[in-house]
């Protein structure tokens, strides 16, 4: 009994961090090719892995398994240099939908959900797992302040914390 609990401790904890947060929902119709190359981090709410860092990218880069892989890079002014991290990510479902599932360390998976997406895939609106994870990335370091204004608005409607967002730029 005690094993069994176990193993569904465990595909719980491999899971849990995949679903989507209450009024976010991805887009449809979602493009892999063209969601891939580089993009800026505009906006985001802050968190741990990511605190200190300035000028902010995320490279997206097929994998021969079907993935994709993702590379985000960010200076740290407080030691002088750049920091990387490496990992993976998949579609949880249909690739026609915007929920890929990311890791960064070993088998532990995190939603990455796009809620909006640019028609020309200029920007996009993302989400982690929960309302605490917030992102605008865009093609360009920089974007209008009428993107940015609509960003915070629709994160606000859907519930995120629009107090707390950063410009890292």
């Amino acid at each position: 009994m005690f094993k069994r609990f176990l193993i569904l401790l465990s595909v719980f904890a491999l899971t849990a961090c995949q679903s989507i947060p209450e009024g976010v929902a991805p887009v449809t119709q979602f493009d892999e090719s063209r969601y891939l190359g580089k993009w800026y981090e505009i906006a985001r709410l802050d968190h741990s892995f990511e605190r200190g860092l300035t000028k902010v990218t995320a490279e997206y880069v097929p994998r021969e398994d079907g993935g994709i892989n993702v590379i985000n890079r960010g200076f740290n002014a407080e030691d002088n240099e750049w920091s990387e991290a490496i990992g993976k990510a998949y579609f949880v479902d249909d690739p026609s939908i915007g929920h890929l599932k990311v890791s960064f360390f070993g088998p532990f998976y995190s939603s990455y959900v796009v809620y909006e997406l640019g028609e020309d895939y200029d920007y996009a609106f993302i989400s982690g797992y929960n309302k605490d994870y917030l992102w605008l990335l865009a093609r360009t370091p920089t974007v209008s302040d009428e993107l940015l204004a609509r960003f915070l608005r629709v994160a606000g409607e859907k519930g995120f914390n629009v107090e707390e967002v950063i410009l890292p730029q």
